[in-house]
């Protein structure tokens, strides 16, 4: 569980990446979460883009990336969606 710190602290970190993954029309599928998984075992820190077609509520869209990937959810504003999850064999962010 983060703390508020860690989370501004994640936040600053995320601004200026830009979203990786977009959520379509299907919603979050096994293939998405184990890329997903993937990406933020090299990356750690990964934004997600939830597009205008999508059928689902986001914050359940996010529920369900958040349960399929074991990762943290930071933030979500408007569509984009900010993960983190501590890399295992590549460890980048030094949380305070």
């Amino acid at each position: 569980m983060l703390t508020g710190k860690q989370k501004r602290f994640l936040r600053k970190e995320a601004h200026h990446l830009s979203p990786i993954f977009q959520v379509g029309k299907q919603g979050v599928n096994e293939n998405m979460i184990a890329q997903l998984n993937d990406v933020l075992e090299k990356r750690e820190l990964i934004k997600v883009n939830i597009l205008q077609n999508v059928l689902e509520d986001k914050e359940e869209i996010a529920q369900q990336i958040v349960q399929g990937t074991g990762a943290e959810l930071v933030q979500l504003i408007g569509n984009i969606i900010v993960l983190y999850k501590p890399s295992e064999e590549n460890k980048q962010i030094q949380l305070p």
